[in-house]
């Protein structure tokens, strides 16, 4: 599916929203996932890599400040065709790669050249929880290689003088229930590796979705003082670029129906 996705980050979206186009399934098999219709059920249809291309140059012409490119990896050498073709054709607005962060250091370098923002969601600090809630035993550890690799290769952010993003790496990490302490862990590990050369983003619309209610305690909701604490700890540590969500982003309304 693609659409004007007006939801994600403000310097993705400009004044029209993003141009997202959402890939059916997924590398990780996260039980509380929003959008399991497409990343487990596997809704969708296929399309050519010529398709594929023309859908990239059609955001574009509807205003789009970026191509959001969700759930893209299991797909990266057909993406990268399409591309190059799109921009063989005008295609000319920077390129996001929304990944749930278990890449491998390898698939970034294929990227280099092709991707001008990486937006990984950064979901766990341990091994434990990668295992136990995303069927990823080694995603901590694989993550924060693959975010070392997109740092290196990205360099520095790079902003517009109406605040859009240009280039530069954008983590996401979603705050869950029962889970404050490994976030806090996490975005301490952030400031400690990188710095304030990335921008993270924290979520507080974790809403219990899909298979949530069989893995307490991610059956609840988020409590405010939960997040809060995680803000924080991010503020406590010096942390500049930073994105917080009030409240009202908790819910389905802002989730896309894939049916």
């Amino acid at each position: 599916r693609t659409m004007l996705h007006t939801w994600e980050e403000p310097c993705l979206v400009g004044a029209h929203g993003a141009g997202a186009v959402f890939f059916s399934h997924c590398t990780l098999r996260c039980v509380y996932c929003q959008n399991h219709e497409i990343s487990h059920e596997g809704h969708g249809r296929e399309v050519t890599e010529e398709e594929l291309a023309a859908a990239f140059l059609a955001l574009q012409a509807q205003g789009a400040a970026t191509l959001d490119l969700v759930t893209p990896t299991h797909y990266t050498p057909q993406i990268l065709a399409a591309l190059a073709r799109a921009r063989s054709n005008g295609l000319a607005i920077p390129v996001v790669w929304n990944t749930g962060g278990y890449e491998t250091e390898e698939n970034i370098a294929r990227l280099a050249g092709a991707v001008d923002i990486y937006l990984p969601d950064l979901k766990y600090n341990t091994e434990e929880s990668g295992r136990l809630y995303s069927a990823a035993p080694d995603y901590a550890a694989a993550a924060f290689a693959a975010l070392r690799a997109m740092a290196a290769q990205i360099g520095a952010l790079q902003f517009a003088e109406d605040g859009r993003l240009l280039r530069g790496v954008l983590v996401r990490h979603l705050v869950l229930p029962g889970h404050r302490r490994e976030s806090i862990a996490l975005v301490q590990r952030l400031w400690e590796e990188f710095g304030d050369r990335i921008q993270l983003s924290l979520m507080r619309q974790y809403t219990p979705l899909y298979r949530a209610a069989e893995f307490p305690p991610l059956h609840r909701r988020l409590t405010t003082f939960e997040y809060e604490s995680v803000v924080d700890a991010a503020r406590d540590l010096g942390m500049t670029q930073v994105y917080v969500q009030g409240a009202e982003a908790v819910g389905t309304e802002y989730v896309p129906d894939f049916r």
